[in-house]
């Protein structure tokens, strides 16, 4: 441990994207930052050569790297944050990433936000807000082979890229639909933006509590995506030999892009709710960057979200969707939403004064 860490002090996580020579430089101007304000920085085993960060302490990788820090500090797309929620969610301590990678839905910054950003981390000027998880069970012949969870999504996927996966879907215990298809997307509310957008599910603002079910290429009449209760477990068994379709085969199922399990035919998956979350740190918002944007051209998006901003913002910004012609709520519109006014007293009336 360095001093600042033996001493009680402050201390922080960083991962980065090593193979990225930008996520490198911002890297070290990060450590420098922390370490000179006297926060104490730890750096993972595999990156500390390409880092060269002298000022750091090298931990290795296991659930203990994050244990006792105050955040994770991430530099580089969203592959490499959930790579670090890995690590971040056993130790119960939130995310915050600069983004590197070409949409970054769960980074909070972008390069350019960089001195802000560390500027509020080291004031404290940052709130941590949970993501929902799945846990993920696999099963066959009612043994479980694997546990597992993930952060944006859980896909049943077909093995054998010439052949049609045939999966029969459950929810709450009863059977749905049965589905020849390319596979089936389980998604949290911070995974529709990910895989399940990609294959046509909706997007669901993070704070709603939902699961989110999207077949992929399915060959059926009824295969729409679907939204269901946070109090719901989904599921997915893999037909076997015999069940109807010759050609079909064995599956995979992916965790995130990054956790692997070999589906063979009669396998059953169970999607839940997860029972820890995933904490990420938001910085506070500065309000009045928004209404800029109204004075864009068509199709530009926004002049650029500021750090913290609202989902909404950040849908705009990532997607460069037009928003040219929006003016906000007026002054009448909006006390109109306040309602009416119930206090008795006259707009400029002292409270708890005389008439």
């Amino acid at each position: 441990m360095t001093g600042a860490e033996e001493a009680g002090g402050r201390t922080m996580l960083l991962v980065a994207h090593t193979g990225r020579e930008a996520a490198r430089r911002i890297a070290r101007v990060v450590v420098s930052r922390l370490t000179g304000a006297g926060v104490a920085v730890r750096v993972l085993e595999p990156e500390a050569a390409e880092l060269g960060c002298a000022s750091a302490t090298v931990v290795p990788v296991s659930p203990a790297a994050a244990a006792g820090t105050e955040m994770v500090l991430v530099i580089g797309g969203d592959g490499t944050l959930l790579r670090a929620a890995e690590l971040a969610r056993g130790a119960g301590v939130p995310l915050l990433g600069v983004n590197l990678g070409r949409i970054g839905f769960l980074a909070e910054a972008e390069p350019e936000d960089l001195s802000q950003a560390v500027h509020r981390v080291l004031a404290g000027e940052y709130s941590v807000e949970e993501r929902m998880t799945v846990d993920v069970t696999v099963r066959i012949n009612g043994q479980v082979l694997a546990t597992t969870w993930a952060l944006n999504e859980a896909s049943v996927e077909k093995a054998a890229r010439e052949r049609m996966l045939d999966l029969v879907i459950e929810v709450d215990g009863r059977p749905l639909s049965r589905w020849g298809c390319d596979g089936v997307v389980f998604a949290t509310p911070t995974g529709s933006t990910a895989y399940a957008f990609s294959a046509g599910g909706p997007v669901v603002w993070p704070e709603v509590e939902a699961l989110l079910m999207v077949p992929i290429c399915a060959h059926a009449l009824f295969a729409g995506p679907m939204v269901v209760s946070p109090r719901s477990v989904l599921a997915a068994e893999v037909i076997g030999a015999g069940g109807g379709l010759s050609e079909t085969s064995g599956a995979v199922l992916w965790c995130d892009g990054r956790r692997k399990v070999d589906l063979p035919p009669g396998t059953r998956v169970e999607v839940r709710r997860g029972t820890r979350p995933v904490l990420l740190a938001r910085l506070r918002v500065q309000p009045g960057r928004v209404e800029a944007a109204a004075g864009q051209p068509e199709g530009s998006g926004t002049a650029g979200t500021e750090v913290g901003a609202p989902f909404t913002d950040r849908l705009v910004e990532k997607f460069g969707l037009p928003v040219t012609g929006w003016r906000g709520r007026s002054a009448a519109s909006r006390e109109s939403m306040a309602g009416p006014d119930t206090t008795g007293r006259a707009e400029d009336e002292e409270p708890g004064g005389d008439a």
